[in-house]
Formats: structure tokens, C-alpha cells, sequence
């Protein structure tokens, strides 16, 4: 077990050196009682908050503070557990690999069910952007298989700037609570949006395009490595 390779972590995002600097700072300065563990709950219980908050939002649009506060802790928590591993030097490649993804996939499921069950966000949009999330951490998982690569980010993008672009358009709802109520009318559907509609679009469309755009790359990359075996005419 201890020989076991782990995959070459791949994180260019737009902020990655910054928080990079920020994520090792903070862990050099966890008390030591603060394992990888207690901060995987940490993020659980973040993103648990962030879905709360938005589904509060049915009966007050000041609910978003918790989503808000959320979306930070679960960054705290989630982004922090396996620097502390790294800092501290005890990784632990199969629990921790296991670990994060599991836990991962329910706290994306925390925070975009809540989206979808708050009157700022369809619920189909929500769940929409969900399933492409986890077919990028499908793909994810099987190139960590395959080719020992392990992408954090795609297009420059990672987890921490969806959450920067939630926590800018919550900052917005709280600022301008009549943003709040603000539909958009859609004429060629009969239709209307929510309030953050427009943003889940963008986000739908976005993961989209880079799922597929990676699908098409590791299918040539891994067609070029494997190409079909030449028989022998009998």
C-alpha cells in the first residue's frame, strides 16, 4: 500500500496561486487537535448551510446571509483538508481519494437541491448544472485511473470560482432585494426565469462546453495511446 502512485494533481484556475499561498498559511496555523477529517465535516456542513439558506429564501430573502456564510465554510473546509494532509505529510491516498470524492458529490448535492427548491433558481436549471458537475467528476475520477492525472480545473475555472460567482450574485440579491423578485419574461417559450436564472444558464452552458471539449480530447489522447491492434490474416 505504500507504494501506491498518487495522480498528478493539475490546478491552473484563475486565483490558484493566491489561495494556493492562503490554503498553506492557514494550515500551518490549524491547532493540532484539527485533522483532515474535521475539516471534510467542516465543508459538509458548509455546503448543508449554503442549500439551507437558499431554501430559506422562500420566506425571506435575508436567509441568503447563511448561504452566503455557508459557501465560505464549506470552501474553509473543503479546500483545506487535504492542504493540511499535504502540510503535515500524512496523506492518506486510498481513505483520502474515497473520502473527498464521496463527500464531494453530497455537498454539491446540499447546494444545488437547495438552489433548485429556493424561488431564485428552477429547479430543473438546478439539477441540470448538477448532472454535468458530476459527469466532469466522472471523467475526473477515470483519468486519475488511467493516466495518474487528477484536473481540478477546466478553462481556468475550479470550485472556488463558481463559488465566487454565487457569493457575488448572492451579494447582489442582499444589496438589492428587488433583484430578488425580478423575473425575466421569455416570449418564444411562454415562460419566465428567477433571479438567478440567467447565472444557471451560464453555468449549464458553461459546463457543457467543457465537458465536452474533455470528452473529445481524452477520447483522441487515449485513442492516439491505444490505437486497434493490427491481426494477422490467417
Amino acid at each position: 500500500m505504500e507504494n501506491i502512485k498518487q495522480a498528478e494533481r493539475i490546478q491552473k484556475s484563475i486565483i490558484n496561486k493566491l489561495e494556493h499561498r492562503a490554503l498553506v498559511w492557514l494550515a500551518l496555523r490549524q491547532p493540532r487537535w484539527v485533522t483532515s477529517d474535521i475539516l471534510t465535516f467542516v465543508g459538509v456542513v458548509g455546503a448543508f448551510l449554503t442549500g439551507l439558506g437558499f431554501y430559506l429564501t422562500r420566506y425571506s430573502i435575508d436567509w441568503l446571509w447563511l448561504s452566503f456564510a455557508g459557501l465560505v465554510i464549506n470552501w474553509y473546509g473543503d479546500s483545506l483538508d487535504g492542504t493540511l494532509a499535504r502540510v503535515r505529510n500524512c496523506q492518506r491516498p486510498l481513505y483520502g481519494y474515497y473520502l473527498d470524492h464521496t463527500v464531494d458529490c453530497i455537498n454539491e448535492a446540499f447546494m444545488f437541491v437547495g438552489a433548485g427548491l429556493s424561488p431564485l433558481v428552477h429547479l430543473d436549471l438546478a439539477l441540470m448544472a448538477f448532472i454535468l458537475y458530476l459527469f466532469l467528476t466522472i471523467n475526473v475520477s477515470i483519468n486519475a485511473h488511467l493516466k495518474s492525472e487528477f484536473r481540478l480545473t477546466y478553462a481556468k475555472l475550479g470550485p472556488t470560482e463558481f463559488r465566487l460567482l454565487i457569493i457575488i450574485a448572492n451579494s447582489l440579491l442582499i444589496a438589492f432585494p428587488a433583484l430578488a423578485t425580478r423575473t425575466w419574461s421569455i416570449n418564444a417559450i411562454h415562460g419566465e426565469l428567477d433571479p438567478l436564472d440567467p447565472l444557471a444558464v451560464v453555468i449549464v452552458a458553461a459546463l457543457a462546453v467543457i465537458y465536452l471539449c474533455t470528452i473529445i480530447s481524452d477520447a483522441r489522447e487515449y485513442a492516439k495511446n491505444d490505437p486497434p491492434q493490427k491481426h494477422n490474416k490467417q
